[in-house]
């Protein structure tokens, strides 16, 4: 393995070598953006990761939730990198309830006040 192994990283090094982001600029637009959180903590790209800490990425309209076993600083195989990290993400819903989402018409403008309520019930933030 050619990868150094480090005792602390920076965030967006990390999450790009274990292939949660295809590119470290990606990884580090998306610190800067806040889709990256240590600890529940927004940080921004120079942010040091060591072994033990919960990562949460967003990326791909889909939220990851990571713990960092290995510090990495270089990408890997991805073989490599599973064992770099223990994924805690739960499983995505099935795709009966996702076809059972209403779905708006593309231009039927903005939802309605009942609407977003459902929406937001949907997504468990009421």
């Amino acid at each position: 393995m050619n990868a150094q192994i480090n005792a602390q990283v920076r965030i967006d090094a990390w999450v790009w070598a274990v292939r949660l982001y295809k590119t470290r600029s990606d990884a580090a637009a998306a610190c800067r953006a806040g889709h990256v959180k240590i600890n529940n903590n927004a940080v921004k790209p120079a942010q040091q990761v060591v072994p033990g800490d919960r990562v949460r990425v967003w990326v791909n309209h889909r939220e990851f939730d990571v713990e960092v076993t290995k510090t990495i600083n270089k990408r890997v195989s991805a073989a490599i990198a599973r064992t770099c990290c223990i994924d805690h993400t739960p499983p995505p819903p099935p795709m009966e309830v996702l076809a059972a989402i209403p779905v708006r018409d593309r231009g039927a403008g903005r939802p309605t006040k009942k609407e977003r309520r459902e929406m937001e019930n949907f997504r468990g933030r009421r």
